[in-house]
């Protein structure tokens, strides 16, 4: 189901969660800088997530500057480390799918940039974990357990990017110098010392050296995540 589709389902009041979303940002925004955060906002009233926390998340996975603002993208990949914004949903999916056919697997994907190694299988094809609304679903409700297990956002961001306590302290950082940078108001859950006072532009999806968990989603145990996408039974669905 397109995005567009999942709208012409809303409830009412998700319907104005959204509508007041794009209202707010429209006049710097094209339609496709929204989607990422219309997306969000779906996801963070069905899971219970702060929505200022999927949108600083996708900001920290995807944003890049256009027209002087600070956005996340979501046709965005990270391939084994190197990060791309492509131009459209069709070249993003195609894009992916020659990289999965040459043996790579190790790919983050969309607004959230959940990783296809790990995560794949909770999709039905590349395209539908590429669909903005089911990639901040997902995430939300990694984040939501995450959050469960931590206790507080920061915290649940760090473990989001990494189980390695060095990379998960480093994307904390960048994490809430975007949330601080957002403007949102009541973020009483976020430690004050870890906002600087200075803010970043950060580049898309930083390399990092550790591995295996170089992707931005990582598993919640090791014996997660052999995608089911890969299989002889789904290929069709790539």
């Amino acid at each position: 189901m397109s995005i567009v589709e999942q709208f012409k389902h809303l409830s009412y009041s998700r319907l104005l969660v959204v509508l007041s979303l794009v209202c707010l940002n429209a006049p710097a925004h094209s339609a496709e800088d929204n989607l990422c955060d219309q997306a969000a906002a779906i996801a963070a009233e069905e899971a219970g997530v702060p929505l200022e926390i999927l949108r600083a998340i996708s900001r920290t996975e995807t944003g890049r500057t256009t027209n002087g603002r600070f956005e996340p993208w979501p046709w965005a990949i990270n391939v084994e480390g190197k990060g791309l914004w492509l131009t459209t949903e069709v070249a993003v999916v195609d894009f992916t799918r020659k990289h999965l056919s040459s043996g790579k697997e190790n790919i983050d994907i969309g607004c959230f940039q959940l990783n296809y190694r790990w995560h794949g299988d909770a999709f039905a094809s590349i395209s539908e974990m590429f669909d903005p609304v089911r990639n901040a679903q997902y995430a939300a409700k990694f984040l939501s357990d995450l959050f469960a297990e931590k206790g507080d956002w920061v915290s649940a961001a760090g473990a989001y990017h990494s189980r390695t306590q060095e990379h998960a302290t480093r994307y904390q950082r960048r994490f809430s110098r975007v949330l601080s940078g957002l403007g949102e108001p009541g973020l009483q859950t976020v430690d004050a010392g870890l906002l600087p006072s200075q803010q970043n532009q950060f580049p898309l999806l930083r390399k990092t050296n550790h591995k295996p968990l170089r992707g931005s989603l990582v598993p919640l145990s090791a014996t997660s995540g052999r995608s089911l996408l890969r299989r002889g039974t789904k290929g069709s669905g790539l």
